[in-house]
């Protein structure tokens, strides 16, 4: 049996792909392998137009775009133009089939068209992405007449005038940027910022302006100066290992590191777990290799609109002083060797504090600061001079804009080597979206937005507290220093305290200010984690609290640092729900501050006190007060101690009204501590708890808190504060009456089934968080509080109530926090006598909870 010549194709590139991936586990040159696959998919694609005869012809194979700059990853789709003199005739056109045909049959993917010469160069005028891959073709096989026709037709200036052709690349790059951020956990290597496209676009540019073949060309063109040119071809070589990889892992054209791919590639690559796992390494090379990508793509292109807009004599010249001038919206130095004397390194970024028209550097200047920030062979802040222009820049109102700029041009690690350590450092998780430094950029500019008046509406305390704040500039240092100490191993809040006093010390700040920012770094995670893992209606947590946070000042200063912290950590971390919790905590703790520890809360008369207002409103709505006495002398103290007036008014209202057999199931029309409420009244019976957390589950919808009690007579009173997947509350109608008729439907059956729970996710699969339960210290002798790490799985919380009935444990209380992967939940638990768990109690429960959570992973 004769096998097919296009198996025997399909075979050799696969034999090829084993080839170059044994090269490149022996670390092969990338740049050697990428152009290994691309000539062997030249010598196939030849030898099989010669073989069909269609050389024969009037045609002319061209390779275009990526295929045409000869770089091929192993995945890598071929494109190709069949470029043709007159109308294919019928036979012409039954080989040409016959040859796509064998192409995919072969394995590869590719991208063709059929066209004219004058069809081409039509379409190529009207769509600069065609334009750009016909720049970038080469002659395969066919008549090299035909293409010589086309490629002077591409060149000349009329086919598209290199000012128009930057413009139209620069749009383009600019609306790639907007859809797609440089630092995204996921990445694609070629289309986000920094990303490969980046490299490509500077190099297209100047095929057109200069008429260069490649990059290395804009070396002797004078735009590009040699250590330019290897930093950018050492950034690209490391962004084609990680294609490379992918594409070997995928087994397709894929350009996305995706979290199931990440760990595969960095173990390809070579990377091995120490005090950083190998997927972060890789990673922090990635993010670090994007961000020089960016600065030189920004550099290059105002170049190249400098050449080919001629803006020089365009742009509006402002002089600032004998060294600098605004050109435009941009910082010029008007002294060559300015930047000899590191001062001026920082004098760049005052300047850009003080002139807020500045927006960035302009290009020859750039240049000449990159060079100065290289050269130096100790940290700027080792200079006074340099820490003298440094705290001036801190005490600027648009001080942080500054730091900003400092950022983004490698400054801020120049002058603080602890900021260059968390430069590029990625946590392998779902919760932390952004790399370590990239995330305190954006928690220094959330501390700016407090300022601004727009905010106010979503930032209504911080935007108050940030003006009543002694000096601004102590939280921004807290800032800076918070996360500074990840990566190296270790309690990092305690890392970067130590690494900030002594910043404030070499910075002459007096011991006061010194000792509050390291307490601020020290203490930035208490505030976020008491009032989403604690319960903080309880007088004792909040009393706890506040002597740590000591007086009214520190307060603010953290809830400031703490807001600004939890909105840089991802999108979708801060709603509602959180600001309510933190806002409760700030004005609690505030009164207990204010009244002095001599005055601790009186319990009873808190219960008197919300008792007297629930009443209040219960009676202006018609409610007879003997109805109200007999209804509450079957709830117990703890309940009119955990809930506001309004809320138990509320729920009164509607049980006193409440006249069938079926459930009371209510959900609030207003948000309710920061969310939406769903109170629960029925017969107590067994895994309600559980039932509940299924059906919310199955409906895609989030708890943050639970509050479960039964009264003396054995109905529970639940309540929940409930969001939306994407932190809104549940609010629109139709779900709201979906909801509670499911819910009443379940807890009217006298069997519980559980509902089959969704599959775990694809971004979830590739983390393994091992299940954990501790058991924490209680003022309350009658309560034992209990803390569980685990993954954030479908149905969890449904499960751990599950095993809690299971297990004879009763639930009094939860704060459901989910940090990415990690569900970090906190439970108030009793047993069945009402009692404390005992010891053996709980390693019970601690063992029935492992094995019941870690068999899903």
């Amino acid at each position: 049996m004769t096998t097919s010549p296009a198996l025997l194709a399909k075979t050799a590139l696969l034999e090829q792909n084993n080839e170059l991936l044994s090269l490149f586990r022996l670390k092969g040159d990338i740049k050697q392998l990428v152009a290994l696959r691309c000539q062997f998919v030249d010598c196939l694609l030849q030898q099989q137009w010669r073989e069909q005869a269609l050389d024969s012809y009037p045609i002319a194979l061209i390779a275009v775009g990526g295929y045409g700059r000869a770089e091929l990853h192993p995945q890598s789709d071929i494109d190709l133009l069949f470029l043709i003199d007159t109308q294919l005739t019928p036979c012409e056109e039954k080989a040409l089939s016959g040859y796509i045909a064998f192409l995919w049959d072969a394995g590869l993917e590719v991208g063709h068209s059929v066209r004219s010469i004058e069809e081409t160069l039509t379409l190529g005028r009207c769509d600069v992405t065609i334009a750009t891959n016909l720049i970038e073709s080469r002659l395969l096989s066919g008549p090299q007449s035909l293409y010589q026709t086309l490629y002077s037709s591409i060149r000349n200036d009329e086919f598209w005038p290199p000012s128009q052709f930057y413009i139209a690349k620069r749009d383009e790059q600019l609306a790639r940027h907007a859809k797609a951020n440089a630092f995204d956990l996921e990445p694609n290597l070629k289309t986000c910022p920094g990303g490969l496209r980046d490299i490509h676009t500077v190099a297209w540019v100047a095929m057109r302006y200069f008429d260069a073949s490649k990059t290395e060309d804009l070396v002797g063109h004078g735009f590009l100066e040699t250590d330019e040119l290897d930093e950018l071809l050492e950034c690209q070589s490391f962004l084609w290992e990680l294609r490379f990889a992918l594409h070997i892992i995928s087994g397709r054209d894929e350009n996305r590191l995706l979290f199931d791919l990440q760990r595969q590639v960095a173990d390809l690559l070579g990377y091995e777990d120490a005090t950083e796992l190998g997927v972060e390494q890789m990673m922090k090379r990635y993010y670090r290799t994007v961000r020089r990508v960016m600065e030189l793509n920004q550099m290059l292109l105002q170049l190249f609109k400098r050449a080919t807009l001629g803006d020089t004599k365009a742009l509006k010249i402002k002089v600032i002083n004998q060294h600098y001038q605004l050109r435009g919206l941009f910082l010029e130095s008007l002294t060559e060797h300015l930047f000899d004397d590191p001062m001026e390194i920082l004098n760049v970024f005052l300047h850009a504090a003080k002139n807020p028209n500045i927006q960035g550097i302009y290009a020859p200047t750039l240049r000449s600061l990159r060079k100065a920030r290289r050269s130096q062979t100790e940290a700027l802040m080792n200079k006074a001079s340099c820490r003298a222009i440094f705290s001036e820049i801190l005490r600027h109102p648009r001080g942080i804009a500054s730091l900003s700029l400092m950022h983004r041009h490698g400054v801020l690690s120049a002058y603080l080597p602890a900021w260059r350590e968390i430069e590029g450092q990625m946590q392998f998780d779902l919760f932390h979206a952004y790399t370590v430094d990239e995330h305190t950029h954006r928690l220094l500019q959330n501390i700016d937005r407090f300022s601004q008046p727009e905010q106010k509406q979503e930032f209504p305390l911080g935007s108050v507290l940030i003006n009543q704040l002694p000096k601004k500039g102590l939280l921004v240092l807290a800032a800076i220093f918070h996360d500074i100490g990840k990566g190296r191993g270790g309690d990092h809040s305690k890392l970067g305290a130590i690494d900030a006093l002594d910043f404030c010390k070499l910075h002459g700040l007096n011991d006061h200010d010194g000792r509050l920012v390291s307490w601020l770094v020290e203490n930035h995670l208490v505030m976020s984690v008491t009032a989403q893992r604690r319960d903080i209606s309880d007088p004792d947590v909040v009393g706890e609290f506040a002597d740590k946070v000591r007086d009214a000042v520190h307060l603010s200063y953290l809830y400031c640092l703490t807001v600004a912290d939890i909105c840089a950590t991802n999108e979708n971390t801060w709603n509602s729900w959180k600001s309510s919790l933190l806002r409760d905590l700030y004005f609690s703790t505030q009164r207990v501050l204010a009244r002095g520890k001599e005055k601790p809360v009186d319990v009873r008369a808190r219960v008197r006190e919300h008792q007297a207002k629930a009443k209040k409103e219960l009676l202006r709505r018609g409610v007879k007060e003997k109805s109200i006495d007999i209804l509450w002398q079957r709830f117990k103290a703890d309940y009119f101690l955990r809930y506001q007036a309004s809320q138990i008014a509320w729920h009164c209202d509607a049980i006193l009204k409440h006249q069938h057999a079926e459930p009371l199931v209510l959900i609030s029309k207003h948000i309710t501590r920061g969310g939406t409420e769903l109170f629960i009244y029925a017969p107590d019976k067994p895994k309600l708890f559980a039932t509940v957390m299924a059906i919310l589950d199955n409906k895609n919808i989030n708890v943050h808190d639970a509050s479960v009690m039964a009264s003396k007579d054995g109905y529970v009173l639940d309540s929940f504060v409930i969001l939306e997947q994407d932190g809104s509350s549940v609010s629109q109608i139709s779900r709201i009456q979906g909801l509670r008729k499911t819910l009443i439907r379940a807890l009217s059956s006298d069997t519980v089934k559980l509902p089959k729970f969704k599959k775990i996710s694809r971004q979830m699969k590739p983390f393994k968080v091992r299940t954990q339960v501790s058991f924490l210290p209680s003022r309350r002798s009658s309560t034992s509080m209990m803390e569980l790490i685990t993954l954030d799985s479908p149905g969890l919380l449904a499960k751990v109530g599950e095993t809690l009935y299971r297990c004879h444990i009763s639930l009094l209380a939860a704060k459901i926090t989910t940090i990415g992967e990690r569900a970090e939940d906190f439970f108030m638990l009793q047993n069945i006598e009402g009692d404390a768990l005992d010891l053996e109690q709980q390693d019970l429960l601690q063992q029935s909870l492992i094995k019941a959570l870690d068999k899903q992973t």
